[in-house]
């Protein structure tokens, strides 16, 4: 059946502020995994990205459903 819009618009709305919370984990791995593994740059900032977004999305998850 899937997610009805509603609740979609409502969690991604959610989303947002939930990337105060998810931005500062997600620069550090990004760090990290930069140093560990000599990543580039691009690979480091979408990593970031893809962290900050999934985090934010996840917290938002668990406000919405918990």
């Amino acid at each position: 059946m899937g997610i009805p819009v509603n609740d979609l618009t409502i969690l991604l709305v959610l989303t947002f502020p939930m990337f105060i919370f998810t931005i500062y984990p997600a620069v550090k791995l990004g760090d990290f995994m930069e140093e560990k593994y000599a990543i580039s740059e691009t690979q480091k900032r979408a990593i970031v990205l893809f962290v900050t977004f999934l985090g934010a999305f996840l917290l938002a998850l668990f406000v919405k459903y918990f």
